[in-house]
């Protein structure tokens, strides 16, 4: 996923950026408003966007009023001003979330992952009652899992619910925040190794059952994701 900083202070847009790629995302930069908008309509997939309200020309609000047109990506407004009616403005011109220079790095990431892992919650895709993968027939229904030959993977509820998120977004990698959020349906208040636990319980039965194939992939640091 693609992260766009907007920022004429190329300093702080080169901070954001070595903090936004150590955290797995792949950052993008403009440093002008008109830069920013024409980086949106030739890449996709942006998944998020921290902007500057103050900048020469058109302004961070122009910029999210011309976003607004067409799109729904998340968007932070980064400023240095404090006062409210500046935040509202901000806000209520459809940015999500509001942050004031200076700022900590880590809170900013803080507050990425938090809005990206909201606004993917919220996404409503039609999910398929049945997925093919890796030789795999996953039964949203039946909660049954067989292999190519008929064998039945009998698998706990959260195991099935780990493993349907994964084949339902193929080659897309989720956190383990993110998968706990999911599939216990409540917000991660638990550390990544009980998620973990579950993980290497689910990949066993499934190798058991297929000879040692690895369907889930570790993206080391970062989470884990089935490729379709």
């Amino acid at each position: 996923m693609k992260i766009l900083v907007v920022d004429d202070d190329r300093e702080i847009a080169q901070l954001l950026e070595i903090y936004i790629k150590n955290e797995g995302y792949t950052p993008i930069a403009a440093y002008n408003g008109e830069e920013a908008l024409s980086m949106l309509h030739t890449n996709s997939d942006i998944g998020l966007v921290i902007l500057d309200i103050m900048m020469p020309g058109m302004s961070g609000i122009e910029v999210i009023n011309e976003i607004r047109k067409d799109s729904q990506v998340p968007i932070i407004v980064l400023s240095a001003k404090t006062e409210d009616m500046d935040k509202i403005q901000g806000l209520t011109s459809g940015a999500d979330d509001y942050v004031t220079k200076p700022f900590n790095p880590l809170e900013m990431m803080a507050r990425v992952h938090s809005l990206l892992r909201r606004s993917q919650n919220n996404v409503t895709n039609d999910e398929p009652d049945v997925i093919d993968i890796e030789g795999l027939k996953i039964n949203k229904d039946s909660h049954e899992v067989t292999t190519e030959n008929g064998t039945k993977i009998q698998l706990t509820a959260i195991e099935f619910g780990i493993l349907y998120l994964l084949a339902s977004h193929p080659n897309r990698v989720f956190s383990a925040d993110e998968i706990f959020e999911r599939v216990w349906k409540q917000e991660s208040v638990i550390s990544a190794k009980t998620v973990m636990v579950h993980m290497s319980h689910l990949r066993d039965k499934i190798e058991e059952a297929t000879d040692g194939k690895d369907i889930i992939k570790t993206v080391w640091g970062i989470g884990y994701k089935v490729e379709g």
